[in-house]
Order: structure tokens, then C-alpha cells, then sequence
């Protein structure tokens, strides 16, 4: 099919001439008519198949004109704006396969209203997949004229619009398909292949830190108007592609957009919705790790941004606070100067106050989920705030103690935790352990008893390692308090106690006299693996 028949089909007319229609040869036209005509018989075109047929003749179009005559802007396009004709094509064709608005507060839709999108979204990709291929074929095109504007300029306009579109049909979302999904990614690659990157993070920021042809700036532009306040709970895409996009961006080019995506995320984790909630603060914490310190603190941005974080501190659902804990602990890095830090008197500051509210939620917490979200983090606290913990640890021996007595199932994930948070302590405040070694000994043997003479579906290694570690806590704590513990383990009746839990006691009596010089941080952790 050649152009006239494609006009012809589309029913485009070109006027007439002494009663008779013009010529259709493509040196008598302008692609900016053409493509003008087209788009508005694609918008008024209420009927879907013939959408589609004219999708499929603009396909045909894109992958058999003549690249003269398609991209430049000399000759029969003298005078025209090809650039513009373009984005406005390609603002039609991505709104036919636009999600459709939600008018409620919800800010969701049923699975059934998207149940056109997919279809759409593959007939359109392979719209754009054609358009972007003939302009990298033709990015080298000689004009005619030396005005005329590069082909490869028109590209890089057109990106930010064909990357959303990709980016937006390419997730595992209810509008997407697996022909969609495959669909999008083919135009993501292909729009990353034709701007000469390859990576859609180098697409983004461009291939080094002077290289202004990354797109993000222009993307973050596109995406501004449905990112208002009021607004961006309508569109169920615009979170998620404002998410991808963000993660792609990493240190030195994210500073620089600080003030575009800063609000946003903290909108998003504002919400009432848990989903929306831990979007906003797994941006955040992208945002903490790959943005400069001092502009984090400029305007005041990281004690908002603490306050936002703090408060969700307060809620009980275990997938945000598994998101908050380390993105809190993330920004107390940039508020407050290291806890081991001994140049100054250590006063109560930001550290204090998160794990004294962390611990007290902990040790009251009865549910099962939340009480493994907090024994994942209380390693990570307790090695972030290294000596610190000497202060909190009458309310950290009771958490340890009372989460070591209570079964957790038969991965045991919150009692493996707690012992490596119990390791880590004797590690740091190993000059408070002996005034604890009572309380801390009877815990450590009566678990020791409890998994040996466990009758419970728990794998035998999971039992394996929670003997290991409790015996290496067991070690520690001896070495930390120069060799009491060896002299409280021979009052243990061996009468009455599991083989197994005697072969860790004897262990324990084996090891030397402490192979640190002043503290257990100097102890070699390579002796205790090979036990």
C-alpha cells in the first residue's frame, strides 16, 4: 500500500484544483497536514476498529515514507512545524491507551474498568516502536536546508513521551498484560538503543555528569501536573511511573532534581492507604541515600522529612513499619553525628528518642508478623547505635529475654534475630554485661533446653543455628565478663539436662581466656564460626 492508498483509505482529502483532486505524490504534501488530518480523524473516530485501522495505516505510513519527507523540515515542510505535528500525534495515540480517571477519593478502579487497556496499549507500541525505529534509520539525514532542524532533535523531544508510555504499560499492574508488558519493553529498548544509551538510568541523566541529553528533567515535567495534591489519586499510573523512574536516578544527578521529587514522595507516604504509604517511603529512602547530606538539611527538608517518618512509627502495619525502620535510621545518619563519635559528651538526641518509642512497641507487640518486622531491625538498631544501646539496655534485656521465651514457629526468624541483636550488644556494651549475666545465662539455657527437646515441625537446621548462636552469645558473654559465666555453667546439674544442651555448655567451657585485649570487638569472630 502506498501513500495515496493509505490517504485514501484514511479518507483524507487534499482539496481540489479546477474541480479535480490534487495529486497525492508525496513531493506535492506536507507531512504536517497529512499527519494533521490524520490525528484529527483518529480523535473523531468514535467507532474502536476503525481506531484500530488507522492505527495500522499510520504503521504503514511511519515504516514506508520516505524519511525526507516524513522527518525533515525543508522542502514541501518548509515553513511547517514537523516537531510539533509529531508530539501532538503522539499525545493522541498515548491518550487512547491512557487509563481511564478515578472520581472518587479512593483513588481506585475495578480490574474490569482496564480491560480494554491492554489490547490498546500493543497497537499503539507498535505505532511508536515504528516511529522511533525510522528516526534512528534516519538520524543522519542531510537536509536541504541548513536551518532545517536535525532529525535526532525530534527524537530527543518525542522521548519523554514514548519513555512514559513504555514505563506505564511495562509493570505488573491490573492494565497490563503479558502482550502489553512485552509490548512496552520492546519501545523502552528502543527508545533507550536510539538515544545511544544503554540503560534507562543513562537515558535518564545522560552518559556523565556534564551531559545535559538525559530526559529526566523533561519527564519530571510531564509528570507535574498529575502529581498535585489534589489530583494524583485520579491516575493509578502516575505514583508508579514517578516511583520507576525515581529509582533509576542515583548520586550526583538526583540532587539536582531534589525540589521535583522531594514532594511528591513525601505526598504519597502522607496518604491514608498502606500501599501508598510505603510507595512514598521507599522514595524517601532513595532520596536519603542518594542526595548529598547538607542539601538534605537545606530549607529545613530532613526534619520534615523526620517528623513524616517518626509518625509512622505509631501504626501497626507490619509491611510500613518494615519500610520506615531502616529509612528512619537511613536519615538519623544525616541529622545527628555518629554515635561513635567521642569528640564531644554523647547527649540524648533523634537516635534516643526512635529506639526508645522501637523498644517499647516492641516489647508490648503480640502480633506474630509484627513482632518478626521488629526482630529483623533490632540487629540493624542495635549495630547502627553501637554504644549508645548502653542506655536503653534495662528496657532492651527485657525484649531480648521476653521474645527468646516465646516459640515463633518453624522458620524461629524473630528468635534468630533477637540472638544476633543480643551478640551485637555484648559487643558494644560489653562493659554492662556483668551486672546481667544472671538474667541473660538462665535465657540462653532455657532456650538451649527448649529447641533440644523441641517436638515441633522445625527443620533440624533452623535448630542447628539456633544453637550455634545462642552458644556464641554464650561465649561473648564470658569473655566480656573474664570468665564468670564458666563458673556459674558448672552449678548446671548434668543430670537433668539434654545431651545436646551439655555439649554446648562444654563448648563454652573450652574456649581460652578472652582472645581480645581490652573488649569483645577485638574478639576474633572467625574462632566462633567454626564451632
Amino acid at each position: 500500500m502506498d501513500l495515496p492508498d493509505i490517504l485514501q483509505s484514511l479518507r483524507i482529502c487534499g482539496g481540489t484544483e479546477g474541480g479535480s483532486p490534487i495529486s497525492w505524490d508525496c513531493p506535492s504534501l506536507s507531512v504536517v497536514k497529512v499527519l494533521s488530518q490524520i490525528k484529527d480523524l483518529f480523535q473523531a473516530e468514535a467507532s474502536p476498529r476503525t481506531k484500530e485501522d488507522i492505527l495500522k495505516s499510520i504503521q504503514h505510513l511511519l515504516a514506508t515514507g520516505d524519511s525526507h519527507w516524513l522527518f525533515s523540515d525543508c522542502c514541501n515542510n518548509e515553513g511547517t512545524s514537523v516537531r510539533r505535528v509529531y508530539l501532538d500525534l503522539t499525545s493522541a495515540l498515548t491518550q487512547y491507551a491512557a487509563l481511564p480517571p478515578c472520581e472518587t477519593d479512593s483513588g481506585e478502579l475495578p480490574t474490569s474498568s482496564y480491560a480494554l487497556i491492554p489490547q490498546k496499549a500493543v497497537k499503539v507500541s507498535a505505532v511508536l516502536l515504528s516511529l522511533i525505529k525510522r528516526l534512528e534509520d534516519s538520524k543522519d539525514l542531510v537536509s536541504c536546508s541548513r536551518a532545517a532542524t536535525p532529525v535526532k532533535s525530534l527524537a530527543l523531544r518525542l522521548m519523554p513521551s514514548l519513555f512514559v508510555f513504555a514505563v506505564i504499560h511495562s509493570q505488573d499492574e491490573p492494565w497490563t498484560s503479558t502482550q502489553s508488558k512485552q509490548a512496552a519493553g520492546e519501545l523502552l529498548s528502543a527508545t533507550i538503543q536510539a538515544a545511544g544509551c544503554t540503560s534507562a538510568a543513562e537515558l535518564l541523566c545522560g552518559k556523565s555528569r556534564d551531559d545535559d541529553s538525559g530526559i529526566l528533567g523533561s519527564v519530571l515535567e510531564m509528570l507535574k501536573p498529575e502529581l498535585k495534591k489534589d489530583i494524583w489519586m485520579r491516575n493509578q499510573a502516575t505514583k508508579h511511573i514517578f516511583s520507576w523512574t525515581l529509582t533509576q536516578v542515583s548520586r550526583p544527578w538526583l540532587s539536582e532534581f531534589l525540589d521535583h521529587v522531594f514532594p511528591p514522595s513525601l505526598l504519597f507516604s502522607d496518604d491514608y492507604r498502606t500501599e501508598n504509604e510505603v510507595l512514598g517511603v521507599h522514595c524517601l529512602r532513595h532520596i536519603i541515600l542518594n542526595v548529598p547530606a547538607a542539601d538534605l538539611r537545606q530549607y529545613n527538608r530532613a526534619e520534615v522529612l523526620y517528623h513524616a517518618l517518626f509518625k509512622h512509627l505509631y501504626k501497626s502495619d507490619p509491611q510500613l513499619i518494615e519500610a520506615v525502620l531502616p529509612c528512619l535510621l537511613d536519615l538519623l545518619s544525616v541529622l545527628e553525628k555518629p554515635p561513635s563519635n567521642i569528640d564531644a559528651p554523647r547527649k540524648s538526641n533523634r537516635y534516643d528518642e526512635v529506639l526508645r518509642l522501637f523498644l517499647t512497641h516492641m516489647e508490648m507487640e503480640h502480633k506474630i508478623s509484627l513482632r518478626r518486622v521488629y526482630a529483623r531491625n533490632l540487629p540493624l538498631f542495635t549495630s547502627r547505635l553501637g554504644i549508645v544501646t548502653v542506655r536503653h539496655l534495662k528496657r532492651l534485656e527485657r525484649v531480648i529475654v521476653g521474645y527468646l521465651e516465646v516459640y515463633d514457629g518453624p522458620e524461629e526468624e524473630a528468635r534468630l534475630c533477637v540472638l544476633e541483636a543480643l551478640e551485637r550488644t555484648i559487643q558494644h556494651a560489653w562493659p554492662r554485661m556483668k551486672s546481667r549475666i544472671n538474667v541473660l545465662l538462665k535465657t540462653l539455657l532455657r532456650l538451649l533446653y527448649d529447641v533440644a527437646t523441641d517436638l515441633s515441625p522445625t527443620p533440624p537446621a533452623v535448630r542447628e543455628e539456633l544453637m550455634k548462636r545462642a552458644t556464641r552469645c554464650l561465649i561473648l558473654l564470658d569473655h566480656s565478663c573474664q570468665g564468670t559465666l564458666k563458673v556459674l555453667l558448672k552449678e548446671v546439674d548434668s543430670s537433668c539436662t539434654h545431651i545436646r544442651v551439655l555439649e554446648c555448655i562444654e563448648q563454652v567451657q573450652q574456649q581460652d581466656t578472652p582472645l581480645w585485649g581490652n573488649s569483645p570487638a577485638d574478639f576474633n569472630s572467625a574462632q566462633l564460626l567454626k564451632m
